[in-house]
């Protein structure tokens, strides 16, 4: 829970995309590029009112910032006067931290000469590249608009411009990969020498045009080609692997980097620290004095936000499912949840039959424990999303359960 003291996470979805990619069902899409700074204006008078907003209804809102995320959505097509203005909006009402972390998402070959400029002027410490493939016929076929060259390129230029602190996204299990194609894209990836790297295993549903595909038995976008279940798995260990001996250590289901450079921002959604989000689809973990967290998400309607037609409100979580969150967000990182902790903050009353749980998956081999630290096994990874959801349960019986739901490291399509 947080802390006195504790700073602030700013998260802002920028959801313009140059196209939809196949297995994406993020709340982006190809808007006219007019609305850029109509949207920009909003999240700027967003950034104004927030203090207020967060008063009004009982949460604390810390001033002080130590990391910023522009996710999306392609936050690189955003014009360079629109980085500058934000930016400045962002330090004229929060005390951003002279050594925050600031990140930005960017799409290989969509980041203007003028935008990157402005990035590097605004202090931007840290860029995510959505890659998903170093193979050209994969990164087509999922609707991705860079090549190889293209990539490779993007990351120089990120460099001269002074920013080196770089993460990519790869994701195992696209149409036509195949375990050939896997391990060449992890040999790229690791002769890049990056300090961090995101992989994410495919899995189908039906809020993506792929994974619409795949379950109707369709032929569009190569969803037969989509590799299986078992295929995927692999994939995933064999990245654990090659990583590793590249230099970057798996510290979170599914992230990797190389030592001390975790990413900050990322860590606070795991760890249970305040973030204010902003922006279509965004939400945020502010706590009340009375220790009670809550929980909103701004609307994922982008006519209805331009409107301010949506009121943001959030659900206030009990200490009975913070407890659930503490377990299943603390699982997530390889560090683990360390009992002590969590009985020293929610008491042992409540801890006990998290601990059950723990004794069940321990003998399936899904969770190991030395009586104080519990961990997700290699194959409990695999199936997290089952181990999750048991401790989601908790308290389903006195109807105080979570109902978000449980995410492992897999991209939804």
């Amino acid at each position: 829970m947080a802390t006195d003291g504790d700073a602030l996470g700013l998260y802002i979805s920028i959801p313009f995309c140059r196209s939809k990619c196949t297995y994406c069902n993020f709340a982006s899409g190809v808007y006219p590029a007019a609305e850029h700074a109509r949207y920009v204006a909003r999240v700027i008078g967003d950034l104004a009112g927030a203090g207020e907003w967060a008063t009004k209804l009982g949460a604390a809102l810390p001033r002080r910032v130590d990391t910023i995320y522009l996710g999306g959505g392609t936050p690189s097509l955003l014009a360079p006067e629109l980085v500058t203005r934000l930016f400045a909006a962002m330090r004229a009402e929060f005390n951003v931290a002279p050594d925050a972390e600031i990140t930005v998402e960017c799409a290989p070959g969509q980041l203007a000469a003028g935008t990157l400029e402005a990035l590097a002027a605004a202090g931007v410490t840290r860029v995510s590249l959505g890659v998903q493939s170093f193979i050209d016929r994969e990164a087509a076929v999922s609707g991705r608009l860079h090549n190889r060259a293209v990539v490779l390129a993007e990351i120089e230029r990120l460099r001269a411009a002074g920013i080196t602190n770089l993460s990519v996204d790869l994701i195992a299990g696209l149409a036509g990969q195949t375990f050939d194609s896997w391990e060449e894209s992890l040999a790229v990836l690791a002769a890049c020498g990056l300090p961090h790297a995101s992989v994410y295993m495919l899995e189908v549903d039906e809020d993506s045009r792929l994974g619409r595909e795949v379950l109707a038995h369709g032929a569009r976008y190569q969803a037969g080609l989509v590799p299986t279940d078992d295929a995927i798995a692999q994939m995933y260990s064999m990245a654990i692997e090659r990583l590793a001996s590249a230099g970057l250590d798996q510290y979170e289901i599914s992230n990797f980097c190389r030592a001390g450079m975790e990413s900050r921002h990322n860590l606070r959604y795991w760890r249970r620290r305040p973030y204010l989000g902003l922006g279509l689809d965004a939400s945020s973990a502010l706590w009340a004095v009375d220790g009670r967290l809550l929980r909103p998400t701004t609307t994922d309607d982008l006519g209805a936000y331009l409107e301010d037609r949506v009121p943001v409100e959030g659900t206030w979580l009990g200490i009975e499912q913070q407890h659930e969150e503490a377990w299943f967000l603390g699982l997530r990182l390889n560090a683990g949840v360390n009992v002590q902790a969590v009985e020293r903050e929610f008491g042992t009353a409540l801890v006990a039959p998290a601990l059950t749980i723990v004794e069940k998956f321990v003998k399936t081999g899904l969770l190991v424990s030395d009586g104080n630290t519990v961990l997700l096994t290699e194959r409990g990874r695999l199936l997290s999303n089952d181990v999750f959801q048991e401790f989601l349960d908790l308290n389903a019986a006195n109807g105080s359960s979570l109902t978000v739901a449980a995410s492992n490291n897999s991209v939804s399509v």
